[in-house]
């Protein structure tokens, strides 16, 4: 018999909950270190790169507080057999279309547009697997075991943006290429689908259990949902007001999150391209150099969340402000690095400094609330780290194609001026 683990849901059972999620965030950032590869293999604009991944981005901020109210009335575990169809079809077809591409069957245009489409479906669709999942544990834990569940599942996607870089370069496959990545995750989203059908229960919610939102996993975007709204808990009761966006003690925070959450997105947009440009080394190598320097960029951001905050428990605004000053850093010292060692320690430290820049703002959004408003918060919070991957990376192309440093020395500049703006507007 199945014995429980430390989180209070059978063992089996969490451990598919867990790859739900790692799958979806592993499988994503692994597309997102090959496609800079293969949109110059097919010789596409970089700009129509990463535009390919805003429709998807938009869907998934739209849709995913639908699916997560859905998850309440339907069921957990149909929730999350919906959203890993979205993964699997979006990553088979993706792959397909890039493969047809790459062997010349198909004009690049048509490719890309293709792309565009079927990478929607996971917008879509795959958005409702995560705030099913949290709801699930949610649910299905006491308060003992809650926060450690959720801790762990959310530690989940931080994971996925380390292996599915670290993956990709292996998964170049000699007949498919550049497209071998998504089409053995789209194998690997078969299985993880298969184990929740056999191994999951059938459930009928009897109450919420909602998870955060989540956004759409990118690499060094980690924002797996951290907190849970479950109405079995008596002092937390939701207040009948609703929360307005220029409320004055959230206001300072939401705008500082959605500068700076732009700023990030712009430069995780292109640092893909610079790996290539700077290295000048052929694709198929450039494309293991693209990895690894994400891989530490991942790691970093891991370390921050993992290690640098339970030791330092700083204030919010002290989170904010290192991690601010610490990017600007890491940017300055990315926009010349030339070297895959000097990219690689600069891209690092710029993503430690996001890593503690995303929990501050979380935290100090969260803290400057009531109790019975964490549930509106936590929306606002997951619109806004949301929407800085819709547009921004597109953008930081643009950019980046006046001259490669400019992102970064954009960015650089837009940390120093938020790091002063918080320490002079913001309490605490």
């Amino acid at each position: 018999m199945a014995t429980l683990s430390a989180t209070g849901i059978r063992r089996d059972r969490f451990a598919v909950l867990f790859l739900v999620m790692l799958t979806a965030a592993a499988g994503n950032t692994a597309m997102q270190s090959v496609m800079p590869a293969v949109g110059r293999e097919l010789e596409i604009p970089d700009f129509w790169v990463s535009l390919a991944y805003t429709w998807s981005a938009l869907l998934w901020v739209l849709l995913a507080p639908y699916w997560a109210r859905q998850s309440d009335k339907r069921g957990r575990k149909p929730l999350m057999l919906l959203g890993t169809v979205g993964f699997i079809s979006s990553m088979a077809i993706c792959g397909l279309i890039l493969w047809a591409g790459l062997a010349g069957w198909l004009l690049p245009v048509t490719t890309f547009i293709v792309f565009a489409m079927a990478r929607s479906l996971y917008g879509g669709f795959g958005s409702a697997a995560p705030p099913a999942v949290q709801a699930y544990v949610a649910a299905r834990t006491d308060r003992e075991h809650r926060t450690t569940a959720l801790s762990v599942i959310a530690s989940s996607f931080g994971l996925g943006t380390i292996i599915g870089p670290a993956l990709a370069p292996a998964f170049i496959l000699p007949v498919v290429g550049f497209a071998g990545p998504m089409l053995v995750f789209a194998a690997i989203g078969i299985v993880v689908w298969l184990a929740v059908y056999f191994i999951l229960p059938n459930d009928m919610p009897r109450h919420q259990a909602r998870g955060a939102i989540a956004s759409e996993p990118s690499i060094g975007g980690m924002s797996g949902a951290s907190a849970i709204r479950d109405n079995d808990d008596e002092d937390d009761s939701p207040t009948t007001e609703r929360l307005r966006w220029k409320d004055k003690r959230i206001t300072p925070w939401l705008v500082t999150g959605i500068i700076g959450g732009h700023g990030h997105a712009a430069i995780l947009g292109v640092i893909g391209f610079l790996v290539i440009d700077r290295l000048a080394m052929p694709l198929n190598e450039a494309q293991q150099a693209i990895g690894i320097v994400l891989m530490a960029g991942a790691g970093a951001t891991l370390l921050a969340q993992w290690g640098l905050i339970p030791q330092m428990n700083a204030a919010p605004k002290r989170l904010v402000i290192w991690g601010f000053v610490l990017g600007a850093i890491g940017c300055l010292l990315t926009a010349f690095a030339t070297s895959i060692h000097g990219l690689t320690v600069a891209f690092a430290l710029a993503s430690l400094g996001m890593g503690l820049f995303r929990p501050g703002f979380t935290s100090g959004a969260s803290l400057a609330v009531s109790r019975g408003e964490q549930g509106q918060v936590a929306g606002m919070v997951a619109s806004v780290n949301g929407m800085a991957f819709i547009a921004a990376p597109a953008i930081g192309v643009l950019i980046y194609g006046i001259w490669m440093p400019l992102p970064f020395l954009i960015t650089a500049g837009l940390f120093v001026l938020l790091a002063i703006w918080v320490a002079l507007r913001i309490k605490g």
